[in-house]
């Protein structure tokens, strides 16, 4: 069985709602072998990037492959 990859994602957004990327703005850290690592990756790339309020980041789970 296969382990899941954890990835950060996020960017500037055009407003509060957090809809629609600024275009060129996306940013994506990873693959990370486990939540823990994509966690602490989330925290440092939150923390440098707090005092602009459209700027957003997410961990994303990678879906499972399955084997044929």
């Amino acid at each position: 069985m296969q382990n899941s990859n954890y990835w950060v994602v996020g960017g500037e957004f055009r407003s509060l709602n957090f809809h629609s990327l600024v275009h060129g703005t996306a940013h994506v850290e990873g693959p990370f072998a486990t939540r823990r690592e994509a966690e602490e990756t989330w925290r440092t790339v939150s923390e440098q990037h707090r005092h602009r309020c459209n700027m957003r980041f997410s961990i994303v789970e990678e879906p499972q492959r399955v084997s044929a």
